[in-house]
């Protein structure tokens, strides 16, 4: 089944010119969240030609970047890549792994051009042709990744477990996968993977939001936090007509994986400010926005986050001995929920997939990136 799904994404992809073929407003323009000015002057810079052809539907720059090793899955045209080569700096380095050939040697005849237009001695960035559920077996080791991030290509992906398995594998500890993706207001009928238009979009491989949670937190991952969210706009009738009740969102998130005998107590954090672009505050989801010199709660996991990745030193923790009862519980799911936050947000696109034209839905009130 997994290799009959990927040679119809192949052959969808491969005869896609822009995003603007997409039947969703998947590949928005409009992000729910708005990027670090750190971020919108790296994405400015990457070459017009590798964003034309970008069909994300999110944006996945995470904070504190400088000095960092990532990999992005389903790196596609490479715009994420190369504005990330730009963040990692040149003692970084940022992989781009995609299944489809066509995109995979696009997006490398741009390495040169970064490299120079971001002053480098060499590259930062290399492309591989390979599947995300085989991350070895592209040549990407255990334990080498400080971030991992995607872009609306997971739901792309017939087995979500062996992805997400794998991309726990490659990160070190203490690593990060922040990731933005499709997903269904209910589970998907198994009917839907048999249309390749369905599949192409991510309607087919969209997961019932509420199955992430369960599914990361078996695999050994934290709880899933929701960053941004989007409420998905399908344009073409016929598509329409196939989802029927289902509805479809894009929300991004970011779960760590964390060492496996961390805090287990509530502490007590302050936030120094230190997180570049974020000096007055540092939103770190659309919940928790710890503000500088500012005491908070937090809970066990939070704290164990804020200790053991690469936050660390932008916090002081203070343990309280103070045992969480949480901790074998998932956070409250209508904090995860990205159709809550996406209505809360005001946040949807309706983009006419031919002319490219968009509007506005509702009103942008988005918590920035840091402030």
């Amino acid at each position: 089944m997994a290799s009959v799904v990927h040679e119809k994404v192949k052959s969808y992809y491969s005869s896609l010119e822009t995003g603007e073929d997409l039947q969703t407003s998947a590949a928005c323009p409009a992000p729910s969240r708005l990027l670090s000015p750190s971020a919108k002057t790296a994405l400015q810079q990457v070459h017009p030609d590798v964003c034309k052809r970008f069909l994300g539907c999110g944006v996945v720059v995470p904070e504190k970047l400088k000095g960092c090793s990532i990999l992005d899955l389903g790196s596609g045209s490479g715009r994420d890549c190369y504005m990330l080569s730009k963040l990692v700096g040149e003692d970084g380095h940022v992989t781009g792994i995609d299944m489809t050939s066509e995109l995979v040697e696009a997006s490398r005849k741009y390495i040169q051009y970064h490299q120079e237009l971001f002053g480098y001695a060499k590259p930062n960035t290399v492309f591989l042709q390979g599947y995300m559920e085989k991350l070895g077996e592209a040549g990407i080791k255990d334990s080498s990744v400080d971030v991992i991030v995607s872009n609306c290509v997971i739901c792309l992906c017939p087995d979500k477990r062996a992805v997400l398995r794998e991309a726990y594998k490659v990160l070190k500890e203490g690593g990060e996968l922040y990731f933005s993706d499709m997903y269904a207001n209910k589970v998907v009928p198994d009917s839907f993977r048999e249309d390749a238009v369905l599949w192409g979009e991510g309607m087919a491989g969209g997961l019932y939001w509420q199955d992430l949670i369960s599914l990361v937190k078996e695999l050994g991952f934290s709880t899933p936090y929701l960053v941004a969210a989007s409420h998905i706009q399908i344009h073409n009738q016929e598509l329409q007509k196939k989802a029927g009740d289902i509805k479809y969102a894009s929300g991004t998130y970011r779960i760590f994986k964390l060492p496996k005998h961390s805090i287990r107590s509530k502490a007590l954090v302050t936030y120094k400010g230190t997180v570049p672009d974020c000096e007055e505050h540092f939103a770190f989801d659309a919940s928790y926005s710890f503000k500088t010199n500012l005491t908070m709660d937090v809970d066990a996991e939070m704290a164990a986050i804020l200790q053991c990745t690469r936050f660390s030193s932008d916090f002081t923790v203070q343990m309280t001995d103070e045992p969480d009862p949480s901790l074998d519980s998932t956070r409250q799911y209508h904090l995860l929920n990205p159709f809550q936050l996406a209505d809360r947000l005001g946040s949807c696109i309706k983009q006419c997939s031919k002319t490219g034209s968009t509007a506005a839905c509702g009103t942008k009130t988005t918590s920035g990136n840091c402030g």
